[in-house]
């Protein structure tokens, strides 16, 4: 007799991701992120990737405020939120915020994203433009073709010379140098002045992510989320030996998350599929993965039941029951060939090095227990085990 229904009926809305769990790589709004996607029934595996370090000796950024209030900015490119913030409280600090905001007003303001245009205007500053894309290769095309063209619709920049042609340009940095940005802009004939206000670091315990990226290799993570582009690069330079490895499984069964295109550029170039909303925001984010991981569930008629295999569950006729890993690797296996007899030894390369034919025995035992249906994995005598498919 088979035992009792358990589990959690997976209907509603607010438990729509039940059965999936989703690493979130963010530092500063990892709990806003994780909050998001536990409220529609995530697992959620927190792996910070990178960490913000306010520059602790700001002489440099300093030297690089007085420079730019004795000899004032033509164009501003505020790349991010936080780093404007930082810049203006800082300057507050020395008694210069009512000096650096007087020129910012003067320049041409240029804001790569959402994050930066909401700090200059908090500020009480109005950006002249953002590129569409929120990526420096259309704001770089967007200032040299003010060079080509001469023309600066309603810009400080075309009031006596062309584009940026000795225009002096203050680069607000997100983290680490733009050499490849700000050289183009000097190429271009610009004065360029970076300005820094913020560096990435590892984070303090590399514990988390060295499991996320264990989690990644092995599928036990049905998303990664990233919500900047450096965070992509530290997952990957940390992953070292693993690197092609957690590369094939985002191409695959792992499905990356990033907040926008310039997050997901890193991952696009190698080849990585990559689930990206139009607006870059966190709740855009957690509502494309709210619409897509159920879209890769896959559902089969077994043994007069409906049975849905999501995440790191199975959902029994709308009965979520969670399975450990082993379990779930076992179902997966069974139901990649449904209704086919697979004999041990294909089970057994499903399970963690070490594990004989054995555990394959056990595995099956428990997955059964675990779906609450003996008869959904029928065993063929001296053969295997096939999954009773309709």
């Amino acid at each position: 007799m088979d035992p009792p229904r358990t589990g959690v009926r997976v209907g509603a809305m607010t438990e729509v991701l039940a059965g999936f769990t989703v690493a979130v790589t963010a530092d500063r709004r990892r709990d806003e992120l994780a909050a998001l996607l536990e409220r529609h029934g995530a697992r959620v595996v927190l792996a910070p990737a990178l960490r913000i370090v306010p520059l602790a000796d700001d002489s440099r950024l300093r030297t690089a405020t007085y420079a730019l209030l004795d000899n004032p900015p033509d164009i501003v490119v505020a790349n991010t939120g936080i780093g404007m913030r930082g810049w203006l409280e800082a300057a507050e600090g020395w008694g210069l915020g009512e000096a650096l905001r007087n020129q910012l007003s003067s320049a041409y303001l240029v804001a790569r994203g959402p994050k930066a245009r909401g700090a200059l205007r908090a500020a009480g500053l109005m950006e002249a433009w953002s590129p569409e894309s929120e990526s420096c290769a259309e704001l770089l095309e967007h200032l040299v073709r003010q060079q080509n063209s001469g023309r600066n619709a309603g810009s400080h920049v075309a009031n006596t010379k062309n584009g940026l042609a000795g225009r002096r340009v203050a680069v607000q940095l997100h983290g680490e140098p733009q050499e490849e940005f700000c050289g183009a802009l000097a190429a271009a004939g610009a004065d360029v002045v970076e300005v820094p206000v913020y560096r990435w670091a590892p984070p303090v315990d590399p514990t988390p992510l060295q499991r996320l990226i264990d989690l990644i290799t092995n599928r036990l993570v049905d998303a990664v989320t990233f919500t900047s582009a450096p965070a992509v690069i530290s997952l990957l330079r940390a992953a070292g030996s693993d690197t092609d490895a957690v590369l094939a499984a985002l191409k695959s069964d792992v499905l990356a998350g990033c907040v926008g295109p310039v997050t997901a550029a890193p991952l696009r170039k190698q080849g990585v599929p990559v689930l990206a909303p139009n607006r870059a925001r966190l709740g855009a984010l957690a509502r494309a993965l709210i619409e897509e991981l159920p879209r890769r569930t896959r559902t089969l008629k077994v043994a007069g039941s409906e049975l849905t295999l999501r995440g790191h569950a199975a959902v029994v006729d709308g009965q979520l029951r969670p399975l450990p890993p082993a379990q779930m690797a076992i179902l997966r296996t069974l139901a990649t060939q449904p209704g086919k007899v697979l004999p041990r030894s294909e089970l057994l390369a499903a399970l963690p090095r070490g594990a004989d034919e054995h555990a394959v025995e056990m595995a099956v035992a428990r997955l059964r227990a675990a779906l609450g249906r003996s008869s959904f994995i029928q065993t063929v005598v001296k053969r295997g085990y096939r999954l009773r498919v309709e």
